[in-house]
């Protein structure tokens, strides 16, 4: 996503308390990195994780590269091709959700796609094996007349949820679950994906 961009999805349902260096009343610090350029998958998954460098752009790049390689359609690239991959665009960090679950594998978690017709309430945001939310939200721009795709990470963190949107300037602390639900479902019903990320087994 590019700096500036407006999601579709209601921000403001996260709530306005704000993270701060402490994490609010998680009780711990909670850790935000903030958007650069378009790797918002890569501060997402290091949101998600809570961790600085827990992925790097550099193995974001190999697991697009490997994906590439394994691409049955290479016959049918264009020169362009070699920019605008089908899994990353090398000029803006832009990866797609096959770089996503093959990172996430790579650390023995098991991304499961939402059915958006189940609705968000389907969701065990109490289940001992879920580590948090993967959101792929529309964006737009320039009146509406530029449109691309956004990742945004939730999470748990000590029993409070957060929104963990690199576009944020800081962490947002939703309310309650039922806020999280909200949230969650005005994504879905503004041409959102959702992905529950597991521990896998």
């Amino acid at each position: 996503m590019e700096p500036g961009a407006k999601s579709e999805a209601k921000q403001g349902e996260a709530g306005s308390g704000a993270a701060g260096g402490g994490g609010g009343s998680s009780g711990s610090k909670v850790y935000h990195e903030r958007q650069r350029l378009q790797f918002c998958l890569l501060h997402a998954l290091n949101n998600l994780m809570q961790e600085k460098e827990c992925f790097t752009r550099a193995e974001l790049d190999r697991i697009a590269g490997n994906l590439v390689l394994s691409d049955p359609n290479k016959d049918q690239w264009t020169p362009l091709s070699f920019i605008f991959r089908p899994h990353h665009n090398v000029l803006t960090g832009n990866y797609d959700v096959n770089v996503l679950i093959t990172a996430l594998e790579a650390r023995k978690k098991k991304v499961v796609w939402h059915d958006r017709r189940k609705g968000a309430s389907s969701i065990d945001l109490d289940g001992e094996a879920l580590v948090g939310l993967m959101i792929n939200l529309p964006i737009r721009r320039f009146g509406g007349l530029w449109t691309g795709r956004h990742w945004v990470a939730i999470r748990s963190i000590d029993g409070v949820w957060f929104n963990l949107d690199s576009d944020l300037s800081e962490p947002k602390k939703f309310k309650d679950k039922e806020n999280v639900i909200a949230f969650l479902d005005s994504s879905l019903n503004q041409g959102g994906e959702l992905m529950v990320v597991l521990q896998d087994e």
